[in-house]
């Protein structure tokens, strides 16, 4: 059983207290000061049965922008401590995910090499006061972070919402798929050279 991590990030813009628990039972308790991410974060949570807890606050009267990427950096380096050496993990992980109209497809590889593709045209530049380009920008920082490769890939939707709740969801479930356990993998970590 991996152990619940705690991190901490504090600079001059933000003021994060997270713990995450990657064999959880989708326990959310999410605070960042923006209600469209916090939403987000606990379908994220529950479809990818972590547990959560998030405390934010942030220079939310300049933009959401600090608060939405901050919180990334700490959830991935949350996500990677938990992960420890990825030994004995599955490691990729994929869910195609509907939404009403919305379809998205998310595919990962938990391997230190962080990249992020990122095929999804929202129709609307905001959700309620919650500007969706910023999804992108979470997902980058948060793939940099625990070193992850990352595609994410809307084909068609027309409602910005139900397509990016569509996306937090097969994140969750995909990653629920790369953390867990593979027990035909005895030792070492899941790579033909041996290492990741």
């Amino acid at each position: 059983m991996k152990k619940p991590i705690n991190i901490q990030r504090k600079t001059l813009e933000t003021n994060i207290d997270l713990t995450v628990a990657i064999e959880g039972t989708g326990k959310a308790i999410i605070d960042t000061g923006i209600g469209f991410l916090d939403h987000m974060l606990t379908l994220w949570t529950i479809h990818g049965f972590f547990d959560l807890s998030i405390k934010a606050t942030g220079d939310l009267v300049v933009d959401d922008h600090h608060t939405v990427e901050d919180v990334a950096i700490t959830l991935g380096t949350g996500l990677k401590e938990a992960l420890g050496g990825l030994h004995g993990i599955r490691r990729y992980g994929q869910a195609t995910i509907p939404m009403e109209e919305a379809l998205a497809m998310v595919c990962l590889d938990i391997c230190n090499r962080p990249y992020l593709v990122f095929d999804v045209n929202f129709p609307s530049s905001k959700v309620g006061r919650f500007d969706t380009e910023l999804i992108e920008e979470f997902l980058r920082a948060l793939a940099v972070n625990c070193g992850m490769t990352l595609h994410v890939r809307v084909p068609y939707g027309k409602n910005s919402h139900h397509m990016a709740e569509a996306i937090f969801k097969a994140l969750g479930r995909a990653l629920d798929q790369a953390t867990a356990e593979e027990p035909r993998l005895k030792t070492g970590v899941l790579s033909s050279k041996g290492s990741l």
